[in-house]
């Protein structure tokens, strides 16, 4: 089989048939996931895509970045970096806010049937579980707006499964309200049990006083939440690495145990597998010399 008659020559031939109508695509590997950062723009050191939240500098060719390096160049899609990625890509995905269009995810027969009663119809694909509602125009978007719905459009990425049947309807209020009504995280069966809160208690051996730690952790917290659609994660690497080297010095204990729970509740309340946060923040630490393991409660 030649490279174009396998299945990541077709998913860049369905790019390129994107990218002429001016959809921004980027490539998934396995597990439908986008390729993770290379080196220079692990943790973001590279500052970041100009089109992300916290606009960077970053100049990097690969697509690095997840939805903000989606791309409608030619060029770049075509280019080597890009080309080693859609060798070895399971999929095509796109970034719906650039194309202009909000999907609203159904990922369960439970969630078909309430868009079918609460909003207007339009445009529908269907998905592996689901469907994919996609209106015209675009909005923030937001994840568990209800049981198995998610919203996708300026910020994220969605798989391209086709063009759908239907009339794309403009982005009604039914659908833009819905982020105001976000299901609470501790009703979603994925959300952590609670964990203990950082305490003298639990830290009886550290030298920091606990308004320093506290401080250091509500800032710690605030950066993880503040990346709702991307980013989360590294962020709590990055906060779990910091408050490990702060604690070396100490005789001990710090209570990092409770500090990398309370990490890893920030991280799950925006988006964050629990899995992929222990691992995140169990690997922070680790960067730091320290070796916390986390209980994954479910």
């Amino acid at each position: 089989m030649t490279h174009s008659d396998s299945p990541a020559g077709a998913h860049l031939r369905q790019a390129l048939e994107l990218v002429a109508l001016g959809v921004p695509v980027l490539p998934l590997r396995e597990g439908k996931v986008p390729f993770g950062n290379c080196p220079a723009c692990s943790e973001n050191r590279c500052g970041g895509r100009p089109n992300m939240k916290s606009a960077g500098t970053c100049e990097c060719p690969r697509p690095c970045h997840a939805w903000a390096a989606a791309s409608t160049s030619v060029d770049l899609v075509t280019s080597a970096a890009w080309m080693a990625a859609w060798g070895k890509s399971a999929a095509v995905a796109y970034h719906p806010g650039g194309a202009g269009v909000t999907v609203v995810d159904l990922d369960s027969a439970d969630a078909i049937a309430w868009a079918r009663e609460a909003l207007p119809a339009t445009r529908t694909v269907p998905t592996t579980r689901g469907e994919h509602w996609i209106y015209l125009g675009t909005m923030q978007s937001a994840n568990k707006v209800r049981p198995g719905v998610d919203i996708k459009s300026r910020m994220a990425y969605a798989r391209w499964l086709g063009r759908g049947e239907g009339e794309m309807l403009r982005l009604p209020e039914a659908v833009t309200a819905l982020p105001r009504h976000v299901v609470p995280a501790g009703t979603v069966a994925s959300s952590p049990m609670p964990r203990a809160a950082w305490s003298r208690e639990v830290a009886s051996g550290c030298r920091h006083t606990e308004g320093y730690v506290r401080n250091g952790l509500d800032k710690g917290l605030a950066m993880v939440r503040s990346h709702p659609e991307q980013g989360a994660a590294s962020q709590a690497f990055g906060v779990a690495r910091f408050l490990a080297a702060l604690h070396q010095e100490c005789p001990g204990p710090c209570g990092l145990e409770s500090l990398g729970g309370e990490i890893v509740t920030a991280a799950v309340s925006v988006g964050v597998p629990e899995g992929y946060a222990v691992r995140a923040v169990e690997n922070g630490f680790a960067a730091s010399g320290a070796t916390v393991p986390l209980t994954l409660k479910v």
